[in-house]
């Protein structure tokens, strides 16, 4: 009874680990508002790593992480570098393309908790009055990354949430 209880549980984690290899690395997630101001009113909030602090989701995470800068604080080849708690970790941000007013292309490195690379995209698509505000983030995953948002994690939930609280606090600003 117990070797057959040991081969049934080797069984199903066998093929949780094979469901899990086969699921797509690759991964993109993305939102978008609508604010009521011209992209060139929006573009210097979105292309400064400092004034970014004051309307990004992630900053209020921990409050209390410690931050440095180098490179500048805006445009390309500026950089952001932070470790925080547990929940926020370790990382850093770099602007690899800023295209005034329409977009900025960040690189984004995880260190901790989980070593990782994703590329992120704020454009701006004027339509009258208002602009079209989309935040992307695509990368590749790893296997573990992978296996926790298989069973615990909704990766497309918890970090568009994070996006969705980010582009209305960017709302918000722009409107003032």
């Amino acid at each position: 009874m117990i070797k057959a209880t040991l081969i049934i549980v080797a069984v199903l984690v066998a093929a949780l680990l094979l469901y899990v290899a086969m699921k797509p690395a690759d991964f993109m997630i993305h939102r978008s508002i609508r604010i009521k101001a011209k992209p060139e009113k929006i573009f210097p909030l979105i292309n400064d790593l400092r004034i970014m602090q004051t309307w990004s989701a992630w900053e209020k995470v921990d409050p209390g992480m410690k931050r440095s800068y180098s490179g500048g604080t805006s445009g390309k080849g500026a950089k952001y570098a932070w470790e925080g708690n547990r929940e926020i970790g370790q990382g850093s941000l770099e602007i690899t393309e800023s295209t005034s007013p329409s977009k900025v292309i960040l690189s984004l490195d995880f260190i901790k908790p989980f070593a990782g690379h994703s590329d992120l995209e704020l454009s701006l698509q004027a339509e009258g009055e208002n602009t079209l505000v989309t935040q992307t983030m695509w990368g590749t995953s790893s296997f573990i990354p992978r296996l926790m948002c298989s069973l615990f994690i909704d990766q497309d939930k918890m970090i568009g949430g994070k996006f969705e609280e980010g582009l209305a606090s960017l709302k918000a600003i722009a409107e003032q």
